[in-house]
């Protein structure tokens, strides 16, 4: 039998059970829909968080006050911490390979202007915020540089809040109450938008010594370090943990490099990537079943066919591949199907819904057209090695 009589005898047989195909397709279609569907927002939210993490860059270490380690025994009157100080940032800023360091606080408060009113966020920031953060000044300067001991009290608005407060007024050199204190404008931020739900633009910038004042705290609440790139994250670590021991005493304090948060983070997202396929990949069983179910019958229903092939010199390897092929041309069309429709309805449900990230990347789509045929081979080659050891005499009996 040659190869265009084979592929003529499975076209035909397809194409004579209609509906039976169609149904076929249709459930290894829904299958893959379901799958690339989920995975593509699954890796469309895992792009999402990725770039809102690294929109800052990856140079970025985080130091917080105590540590997170246990080891299991009560620390006793040695347990005591050390607040982190604006003069451990200080200290901070003496290796050469340091950019920036920024001393954190933050709460929130309600602030005051021109018979307006709104509570929002204020951060009590270092005068190198925005180098450290990659955020720039629209309008009049950012923080200067002040003695901690006796800082002035200005203020520098996000966009939104200024929008807010001011309308299209210049807020510049204006007077503003921050939860009750007297600060005077002296700049307004270009927009930043939001990351991972807070709004930076809907905030007030602030000293952070005035921070600790307005918040009544003694100690921040966190301190930022960049340092150049192409100098090893370790090294940093080593110099941070070297004079911050020096001043404290022990090591009082936790350390998290942006590359280790996003290790962290790209683990968990890819394991809720994962989850998301593995859901819709229980349609592809189904599908799968389905095939197996249709190529059983069909098999059954056309024992006299096969039995004739034989007869007329058709060998085992030859009924084999006929019946296989049925199942990869019906698998692969619910692949590709299903592909059309998952990569399709991803667009629209973001079309839809804008602030949903949603990714289909190539290999994606080369994997679930893959996947499809790989389940054709399975559910297929029970029936086909079925046909393929039928006797021919028992087949054509059956007619």
């Amino acid at each position: 039998m040659r190869i265009t009589d084979s592929i003529h005898l499975a076209s035909s047989a397809l194409l004579t059970q209609r509906m039976r195909s169609f149904l076929t397709v249709l459930g290894i279609a829904v299958g893959i829909a379901a799958v690339v569907l989920l995975t593509s927002i699954g890796e469309g939210v895992h792009k999402f968080v990725i770039a809102e993490f690294t929109q800052f860059g990856t140079n970025i270490i985080g130091i917080n006050p105590g540590k997170t380690e246990t080891h299991g025994t009560s620390p006793g009157i040695f347990g005591t911490t050390r607040p982190l100080t604006i003069d451990d940032a200080l200290a901070l800023q003496r290796a050469h390979f340091v950019e920036a360091v920024v001393p954190m606080v933050w709460g929130n408060g309600q602030v005051e202007a021109q018979g307006r009113s709104r509570r929002t966020t204020i951060y009590g920031v270092g005068p190198e915020m925005p180098k450290a953060f990659r955020f720039t000044t629209k309008a009049g300067r950012f923080l200067p540089h002040d003695n901690p001991d006796t800082p002035r009290a200005l203020a520098v608005l996000g966009s939104k809040l200024k929008q807010e407060l001011f309308g299209t007024r210049n807020p510049l050199g204006q007077l503003i109450r921050i939860s009750g204190n007297r600060f005077r404008v002296i700049g307004v931020m270009e927009p930043k938008g939001s990351v991972l739900g807070f709004d930076l633009d809907d905030t007030v910038y602030i000293p952070t010594a005035r921070g600790l004042e307005l918040f009544n705290r003694d100690n921040l609440m966190e301190i930022d370090v960049v340092f150049s790139e192409g100098t090893p994250s370790a090294e940093v670590e080593k110099f941070v943990k070297r004079t911050l021991i020096a001043r404290h005493g022990r090591e009082d304090f936790t350390m998290v490099t942006q590359e280790q948060m996003l290790e962290i983070l790209g683990s968990v997202l890819n394991v809720l990537t994962f989850a998301v396929g593995a859901l819709g990949s229980i349609s592809l069983v189904v599908g799968g079943i389905g095939i197996l179910t249709i190529m059983t019958i069909a098999v059954s229903e056309r024992t006299a066919e096969i039995g004739l092939l034989r007869a007329l010199g058709a060998k085992q390897s030859q009924v084999l591949l006929l019946f296989l092929g049925e199942a990869i041309v019906l698998s692969a069309l619910g692949g590709i199907t299903g592909l059309a429709l998952g990569a399709g309805g991803a667009q629209l449900l973001h079309l839809a819904l804008p602030a949903l990230p949603v990714h289909t990347p190539m290999t994606f789509a080369v994997f679930a057209v893959c996947v499809a045929a790989g389940i054709g081979i399975l559910a297929g080659i029970f029936p086909a090695q079925r046909a393929a050891r039928m006797d021919p005499v028992e087949a054509l009996r059956a007619e």
